[in-house]
Parts: C-alpha cells; sequence; structure tokens
C-alpha cells in the first residue's frame, strides 16, 4: 500500500525506532512487507518503522524496497547486530531544508565556527567562557575525556592504559579497546540512520571535516561519554567472554531506553539553530524539544513528493517552482505541444 501523504505516517516519536533482520527473505505479500526465515514469516510494521536494518544473509526484493520507501522507512544495509553500516535507501522525508542549513552553515567560516561552539558546549556541565579560541576548548575537551575514561576505570576497576587499537590486529587489542570499538561503532550507526532519515548529509561535518562520515563524527562524539564509555567499562569488568557480541546487544537496549534515535535528531536540530535553544535533559545538558515545536517549512514536499521546489532568486531568495517566469513567448520555432500548450488566436 502507497502512502501518498508521508504526513500520514506516525511521528517518530511514536513509531518504532528500529528492527534488525538477518538469515531471511523479505517479500511483498498481499499490499504488506513480511520477512520469511527458517521460523516462519513476520510481519514487518512498515507504515510505522523508521529504519529497518538488513544484516547478513538477507535479501530482499524489489517490491518490498518500494513499499517501504513509500512508507517512509528508511533502510540500511548493515554488519552483524547493526555494527557496520554499508548503505542505505530513502528516508521518510523529501525536503531540502536541513540539508540547505546545513551546507549553509559549513559553508561560512564564521557560522561554522558558532555551530563548532555550540557543539561542544553541548558536551560539558559547566559553561563556556566566549573569549576561548578553539584550541584551548579542544584542549579542555581532551582533558574532558581523559577523565572520562579514568573515572570509567577506577569505578569498574578496569585497568586502563589508554585509546589504543589497530583494526588490522583486532585481537591484539585489549578488552576494553575492542569494547569501546565495538560501542562506539553501534553509535556510529544510529548516529547515521538518524542522519540520513532526516535528509542531513553525512559528509557535511563541522568539527570533522575530508571524508563522507565526518558530520557523523561530529554528532556521535556529543554522547560517547556518556553512553558508550561507561558501557563498555561495565561489560569488560563483568566478563571479556564474547565481550563484543554483548556490548552490540547492550548498546541496543540503552540506545532503545534512552529513545535516542528521536534524541539525535532533535538535538542536530538545535545546534543548527532550527529550533529553540536546548533545555536541561536526564543525562547532562542535552535537550528536548517541547511538544508542538519543530519546522515545518516545505511541508508540502511531504504531501505531494513530485511537487516543484522552489527556485532560488538573486534578489528574493526564494521563489515559488513550477511558474513560467520568462513570460509566454517560448521563443520562434518552439514545439508548443512538447510544452502542453496550444496556441491561442487573437
Amino acid at each position: 500500500m502507497r502512502i501518498r501523504d508521508l504526513h500520514e505516517l506516525p511521528k517518530l516519536r511514536d513509531g518504532l525506532s528500529y528492527i534488525y533482520l538477518e538469515h531471511g527473505r523479505i517479500e511483498r505479500t498481499h499490499k504488506a512487507v513480511e520477512f520469511f526465515d527458517k521460523t516462519g514469516r513476520t510481519m514487518i510494521p512498515a507504515a510505522s518503522l523508521a529504519v529497518l536494518l538488513l544484516g547478513p544473509g538477507t535479501s530482499i526484493t524489489h517490491e518490498a524496497i518500494k513499499t517501504l520507501a513509500d512508507n517512509g522507512c528508511l533502510v540500511n544495509w548493515c554488519g552483524e547486530g547493526g555494527v557496520r553500516f554499508y548503505a542505505q535507501g530513502v528516508g521518510e522525508t523529501r525536503k531540502g531544508y536541513r540539508l540547505i542549513r546545513q551546507a549553509e552553515l559549513v559553508s561560512d567560516p564564521a557560522k561554522r565556527l558558532a555551530v563548532i561552539r555550540r557543539m561542544y558546549q553541548f558536551r560539558f556541565d559547566e559553561e563556556l567562557a566566549p573569549d576561548l579560541t578553539l584550541e584551548q576548548i579542544r584542549g579542555m575537551e581532551g582533558a574532558r575525556v581523559r577523565r572520562a575514561y579514568a573515572i570509567a576505570s577506577r569505578q569498574y576497576g578496569v585497568l586502563w592504559f589508554g585509546r589504543n587499537y589497530d583494526r588490522s590486529q583486532w585481537q591484539a587489542s585489549d578488552p576494553i579497546n575492542r569494547a569501546l570499538s565495538a560501542a562506539n561503532a553501534c553509535l556510529n550507526s544510529l548516529c547515521h540512520t538518524a542522519i540520513v532519515s532526516a535528509g542531513y548529509s553525512p559528509g557535511l561535518g563541522f568539527i570533522h571535516t575530508g571524508k563522507q562520515l565526518s558530520f557523523v563524527y561530529d554528532v556521535a562524539d556529543l554522547y560517547k561519554t556518556r553512553l558508550t564509555v561507561p558501557l563498555a567499562f561495565e561489560l569488560t569488568a563483568e566478563s571479556p567472554f564474547k565481550l563484543e557480541a554483548r556490548v552490540r546487544q547492550a548498546c541496543r537496549d540503552l540506545f532503545y531506553a534512552h529513545r535516542l534515535l528521536g534524541r539525535v535528531l532533535d538535538d542536530i536540530e538545535r545546534l543548527l539553530n532550527l529550533t529553540r535553544p536546548w533545555n536541561p535533559a536526564p543525562f547532562g545538558p542535552i535537550g528536548r524539544l517541547q511538544a508542538g515545536e519543530g519546522d515545518d517549512e516545505e511541508s508540502e514536499l511531504d504531501v505531494d513528493p513530485a511537487l516543484p521546489g522552489a527556485l532560488w532568486s538573486d534578489t528574493e531568495g526564494e521563489v515559488p517552482g513550477g511558474i513560467s517566469y520568462g513570460g509566454d513567448d517560448l521563443g520562434e520555432g518552439a514545439d508548443l505541444a512538447a510544452w502542453g500548450t496550444e496556441p491561442v488566436d487573437d
């Protein structure tokens, strides 16, 4: 069943955040999407689902992908347990204002610096002095992160010798570094999902730059010391047995408990100044949107995906699209039939 107006879909905060599937086949049957594996068949709630994560051993039909896209469900192809992010399909919005705003801010040095300062302020409990340079703030951030590792080390009794791991020699790292890497990979994947589902670009970073995932790293860094660092130390202290798998499962439960997918979207909008400043939240100075807040700009584009967008004007900023601004004269020899227009006698 095709949803003609994306506003008919449940709001992200009212729906399911994600479903992870592996080792099975996804098909469209009787106008619904179903998952088939050795245990049987399972219905997928496409209209109320934000993200469908496809793990190893999954296959999906063309019709199923179309149905999920029409219902605003983002499809991600990922590694086992959702740890690695490989590719994504179409998200739940056709609007471009978030991407335009992101590009505007990252392209203007003064505006970019303002966003960077907000991103760093987001991580500190105390107010940052306005006269601090970016280099000074980065020094303070480095000290804050080292302090977070030291506190977690003492709290859980896990020896800590610093962040050190080699991607090519995974097992050569000590358990805590492997746990941190696995947890951060889960966090990066969720942030990547939130970014692309809302219409932002994962490559237009503010603090990080030069990679297609720069903005993902910017956003994930906001939550690491409050979420993945304590979790990794806690699980390492319990046992090194099947550590990475336990970390992935614990991250899934932790992210769900904090409703992190929806929270990331709210926080990004505030950091890019798309909504009002944030209010204090349960874990540190991380804010939440109040009921009724949000930007409905260009909402008609989700009502009709084929509706022309606005046109840029050097004098007016934006003007409506789908209008002939050059008058009625198409020029000598124009093929009027090709334009859907018939000549009219005077």
